[in-house]
């Protein structure tokens, strides 16, 4: 496969790998194959990462699901493609490793689904958002009415959907798809010091941050609060949490393993 040919770039860099979607010349439409990178990736992060940074290359994040795909395809089939974005939006979400989008240009449709799947947001001026599903006689179907109604509502994402209109990043920051706010091409170098600063966290307790509390939002008070006991027990099961407790009583910055 040739470098033109490859629809997710990564890069390792000391903790942190970098994951891009290239397929500039389609604002980075997600097709097949670049699911099937996602999944590979995300499914098996390779050994001494501690937090990733997506991004798209070209001038966008993602203009969403490739429709050239589409077109042909039968209702079981759609509703298979489907399932698998689901399991791969699962190994994103909830795979222990952190992730920081740096959202630029296009985050739209599945583009937008997947961002609502990423830890951290960081949205950068010029950043459009929208859901055009409906103006293009389909449903969503890579988890937007799970992930993202979780982010802004139901009510809103039903408006979003049946009428199709843009948000500006500013909208996007200030009803919370967007963490960050950064200027016009800051996108991805403030993610870049956002994953850093995540990679210093104990890897133990990163990975119960993303597995409980998505999960816990959605049980019963009394659930909830017996599933945060136990993940507060597990921190406290190995050694990080004796280094973080003694580096604060020493006053200096902990040496997470």
């Amino acid at each position: 496969m040739t470098k033109a040919e490859t629809v997710v770039e990564t890069r390792i860099e000391g903790p942190l790998a970098f994951v891009a979607f290239n397929r500039p010349h389609k604002r980075n439409a997600v097709n097949d194959a670049t699911v099937e990178a996602l999944r590979r990736f995300f499914g098996d992060v390779p050994q001494g990462v501690r937090a990733v940074v997506l991004s798209g290359n070209g001038g966008h994040f993602s203009a969403g699901l490739d429709l050239s795909e589409q077109v042909r395809r039968q209702p079981h089939q759609v509703m298979r493609h489907s399932r698998h974005w689901h399991a791969v939006m699962d190994h994103i979400r909830f795979g222990g490793i952190p992730v920081v989008a740096a959202l630029n240009g296009a985050v739209m449709g599945g583009g937008l689904e997947i961002a609502a799947c990423c830890h951290v947001r960081v949205a950068e001026h010029g950043a459009q958002f929208r859901m055009p599903e409906g103006q293009r006689g389909i449903f969503v179907g890579g988890g937007a009415t799970v992930h993202l109604s979780a982010i802004i509502g139901a009510d809103r994402l039903t408006e979003m959907m049946l009428t199709g209109r843009t948000l500006t990043a500013e909208e996007a920051h200030r009803i919370g798809i967007a963490h960050y706010l950064e200027p016009a091409g800051g996108a991805l170098a403030k993610a870049r010091e956002l994953a850093l600063r995540v990679a210093e966290n104990s890897g133990t307790v990163n990975a119960l941050v993303i597995q409980s509390i998505a999960r816990i939002a959605k049980m019963s008070a009394d659930g909830g609060l017996f599933a945060e006991s136990l993940a507060a027990a597990l921190s406290q099961a190995g050694p990080d949490a004796e280094e973080g407790l003694n580096a604060f009583l020493e006053k200096r910055k902990p040496r997470f393993s």
